[in-house]
């Protein structure tokens, strides 16, 4: 039954993507240059449907590269006429170079975009399946694309930041583009002098040891424990198992008061060894309750087949189970490592000289009015970078080991 029409979703389509890419694309020709732009996302909706009708006219065999950069130039140009020459509300004599790159990508986006959602239909209408798969095609993208931006844009204006000057930045705070012309001392001067005057080489080295040794002693805990939840028998076991998140609904904040108190007493405060006691504490569960769930959906049989073979319970797990594991270990580990690594609170609270402060706390310290905006912005990118480049070196192994463990006949 036809019941869905393809070019009444076509034109909405447009009229979204043209809409929305225009908002972007002015939103970063802000960012790069400083310039105030004030986009015309009426005219790029219109001209945007009528992107998505040419890609419905032509022939699916039609829309390689030669037509999709006709469609692609024409709906340029007619937004450049009907604009009357000022797609950014700029005169042409101002950075006109950027605006026509502006442009260009902006043609680019909205007809890519749009000829991804319309692969392999034609106009006129479809059955209900066809246009629902359409319809989720456009949320899908929509979605990607605002969850991306989301993401990028504040990362984007926090590295900007910490590249700017103090001059600059009271200047114009809009404009987050980079002058390369001062050369890269002036342009790393924020990190430079976060490194030389604010002490982030031992804030850096604290946050790596406490975290560093959280994960060892969370492993060293949870791997016995989740194993033996997860294939021992014992009274009480089903209760362990189900309350194993229980501390969760504690908050921090209801703990940190007593623990303040009791560290004061033991002498644990105001070091690290302090936070190497709290921390596993508040991981050791939630690591728990992933390695357990993993370990049941191992095969049993392997583990008995060990045992029959003379291997201690120990042996089987060290040489059977782990090496199956090693998955959600990678994964147990880096999730253990970025809240040992991002944690604020307990650091905040036990933490007074700053010869022992973590990175978190060290980027709190430079949030005042004495510290300029564009050393804290360093700051967040010294303590984001880290955990970012340790989670994609992660990646591979989280992939790869999706398939490791099979068993050999």
């Amino acid at each position: 039954m036809r019941l869905g029409n393809v070019t009444f979703m076509a034109i909405a389509m447009g009229l979204i993507w043209g809409g929305i890419w225009m908002v972007l694309t002015s939103l970063m020709m802000m960012l790069v240059t400083g310039l105030i732009v004030v986009p015309n996302i009426g005219i790029a909706a219109l001209v945007g449907a009528g992107a998505a009708l040419g890609l419905l006219v032509l022939a699916p065999e039609m829309r390689g590269r030669k037509g999709l950069a006709s469609i692609t130039g024409v709906a340029a140009v007619a937004v450049v006429i009907l604009t009357g020459g000022q797609p950014f509300s700029l005169p042409l004599d101002k950075a006109l170079i950027t605006q026509i790159i502006a442009l260009i990508i902006w043609s680019i986006l909205s007809v890519a975009s749009l000829a991804l959602c319309l692969q392999g239909y034609v106009a006129g209408s479809a059955k209900r399946y066809r246009v629902e798969v359409l319809a989720i095609r456009n949320l899908k993208g929509l979605g990607l694309l605002l969850f991306s931006v989301f993401v990028a844009l504040p990362f984007y204006v926090m590295v900007m930041t910490s590249l700017k000057s103090q001059q600059s930045l009271l200047a114009n705070p809009l404009d987050f583009s980079i002058d390369l012309s001062k050369g890269m001392g002036t342009l790393f001067r924020s990190y430079i002098e976060l490194f030389t005057d604010f002490h982030f080489a031992t804030f850096l080295m604290n946050s790596a040891i406490v975290s560093v040794i959280t994960v060892i002693l969370t492993l060293l805990f949870a791997i016995p424990g989740a194993y033996a939840v997860a294939r021992l028998r014992f009274p009480g076991q089903l209760f362990l198992s189900r309350s194993i998140l229980l501390i969760y609904m504690v908050p921090a904040i209801v703990l940190v008061i007593p623990l303040y108190a009791i560290f004061s007493q033991l002498g644990l405060r105001d070091s690290l060894l302090g936070l190497v006691v709290v921390y596993p504490a508040t991981t050791i569960p939630v690591a728990l309750y992933m390695l357990q769930g993993y370990f049941r959906g191992l095969p049993a049989e392997l583990e008995e087949a060990g045992l029959m073979d003379g291997l201690s319970r120990w042996q089987v797990i060290q040489k059977i189970t782990l090496p199956l594991a090693l998955p959600a270990l990678a994964s147990v580990s880096l999730y253990v490592f970025m809240i040992a690594w991002n944690e604020f609170l307990f650091a905040f609270m036990f933490l007074d000289d700053f010869q022992m402060f973590t990175l978190s706390r060290g980027v709190v310290s430079l949030n005042s009015s004495e510290v300029p905006r564009q050393h804290l912005m360093a700051g967040s990118v010294v303590a984001t970078v880290p955990v970012l480049v340790i989670f994609l070196w992660f990646e591979k192994y989280l992939v790869s080991g999706l398939t490791a463990g099979s068993v050999k006949g």
